[in-house]
């Protein structure tokens, strides 16, 4: 077994972002929606440790939502 096995990353799922003023936070309330940046049609974005590394399109298999990456996304040296 290898060393980095055990070694714990944070994966995002990015669909989209907005900035939104405090005031408008706390009046959310369950049921609330909140418009994103994006289209329907827009890759998902996918973030490791902060690091974007690929893009891909969220699938509804029954009630499972899946992601299938579409795009890894080159590293700038």
């Amino acid at each position: 077994m290898s060393a980095l096995n055990d070694v714990p990353v944070e994966c995002t799922i990015a669909l989209g972002s907005t900035t939104l003023p405090i005031k408008q936070i706390l009046k959310l309330s369950r049921g609330a929606t909140i418009p994103l940046d994006c289209d329907e049609d827009d890759p998902t974005l996918i973030f490791i440790n902060g690091q974007l590394i690929a893009k891909g399109q969220i699938l509804v298999d029954d009630e499972k939502m899946l992601l299938e990456i579409t795009d890894l996304v080159k590293r700038a040296r």
